[in-house]
């Protein structure tokens, strides 16, 4: 039999995912294929995908070295470059819990997601340049994140700096003791549950265009989408409501 690399737990509108290929969750081709299948059952009712790890060692090592290899990297890639564009063009909210090593293309998985919560004991870098490589996620997307000196640094001297550095980078969303990330997790989702999730995915687009669109394109297309979409939900129209009645709101997710 062969064993899963990707254990899947739906819970309500929360899929968890968990990286289970000890002793490190390098990410192999099969492992990656088995993750976007994952990631195909996202669907509408799914609000937030929360990825961790079975392994307090590490939230992943990286990809595999030998997939590498010029008869199998171009797969590798294909399928670990297919994963971050969904997290990246999902509506439903991704979360990264990570404890441990960090690194390489675990990493660009990893900063991919929309919040980051680390335990102190977490390690991060991008360490291809080691090897005569770069990370190419992480060339598209550092630079964006933590600005383009900072990323330089990263991807070039391939060296791996701590949960709290990566925290004032602004890479990390919070950092808090390996033995305080559970209770941290929990606060998360609980904060993301009170709100409506059509306005979390509507937010969630405007900050995609955000980021991938020259500013004044942009600000059209988020003011577009503000008064075509957002202010057609009910849940819009809820928040003013009880805002304006003093009282919380209802949300219905429509």
């Amino acid at each position: 039999m062969i064993e899963q690399t990707i254990l899947s737990e739906r819970v309500g509108s929360i899929l968890k995912l968990t990286l289970n290929r000890p002793p490190l969750n390098i990410l192999n081709i099969p492992m990656l294929r088995e993750l976007n299948r994952a990631l195909e059952r996202v669907d509408a009712d799914i609000h937030m995908v929360l990825f961790q790890s079975g392994i307090e060692r590490a939230f992943s090592a990286g990809a595999d070295v030998g997939d590498h290899m010029p008869e199998r990297v171009e797969a590798m890639l294909a399928q670990l470059h297919q994963a971050i564009t969904t997290l990246w063009e999902m509506d439903a909210l991704s979360i990264a819990v990570v404890r441990g090593h960090c690194l390489g293309g675990g990493m660009e998985l990893a900063v991919s997601c929309d919040f980051i919560l680390a335990g102190e004991s977490a390690r991060f870098g991008q360490p291809e340049i080691q090897l005569g490589c770069f990370p190419p996620v992480a060339a598209v997307w550092l630079p964006r994140l933590i600005g383009p000196h900072r990323a330089t640094e990263v991807i070039l001297t391939g060296k791996t700096f701590t949960a709290r550095e990566a925290e004032t980078m602004g890479l990390v969303t919070r950092v808090v003791p390996d033995d305080e990330i559970g209770a941290a997790v929990e606060a998360l989702l609980g904060e993301l549950s009170r709100r409506s999730p059509i306005a979390l995915k509507f937010a969630k687009r405007a900050l995609r265009y955000g980021r991938s669109l020259d500013p004044m394109t942009a600000l059209r297309a988020v003011e577009r989408l503000y008064l075509d979409e957002l202010m057609a939900t009910e849940d819009a129209r809820e928040g003013i409501r009880a805002f304006l009645e003093k009282r919380e709101p209802v949300w219905t997710g429509r």
